[in-house]
C-alpha cells in the first residue's frame, strides 16, 4: 500500500488495490510446452482468490487463521465479521490494518 501510494503521488494517478491473502499448503509447477508457466494451485490458492474477490477496494482481506498469525507477528487486524465468500459459504474475515485505513474514530 505504501508503494502504491507512492507510484500515485509520482505519477498524479489515482490507482487502487485490493487484495486477498491466506496461508496454507499448496501445489506447484510448471505447465505448458511451447510457454512453459510456473503456476500454483490448491484450496490455499482459492480461499487467496476468494479473499480478493469479495474484499473492499483499498483494503486486503484474509481468513480469520491467517489474521491469527499476522497479529501473533505484530500485525494489527480488524475483524470483519461473517462474510459471504462464492464456494465456501460464510466465513469469518479480517482486514489486515495499513496507515492508509481509515480509524474507528476518525471522522
Amino acid at each position: 500500500m505504501t508503494i502504491l501510494d507512492q507510484i500515485n503521488k509520482e505519477s498524479f494517478q489515482r490507482f487502487k488495490l485490493r487484495v486477498g491473502l491466506n496461508h496454507g499448503a499448496v501445489i506447484a509447477g510448471v505447465v505448458g510446452a511451447q510457454k512453459p508457466q510456473y503456476d500454483i494451485w490448491g484450496n490455499t490458492v482459492n480461499v487467496a482468490s476468494r479473499m480478493d474477490s469479495c474484499g473492499v477496494m483499498g483494503r486486503m482481506q484474509v481468513t480469520e487463521d491467517t489474521a491469527k498469525i499476522l497479529m501473533k507477528a505484530g500485525y494489527e487486524c480488524e475483524c470483519r465479521g461473517p462474510t459471504f465468500v462464492k464456494g465456501k459459504g460464510t466465513l469469518t474475515t479480517y482486514f489486515v490494518r495499513t496507515p492508509f485505513d481509515p480509524r474507528p474514530d476518525d471522522k
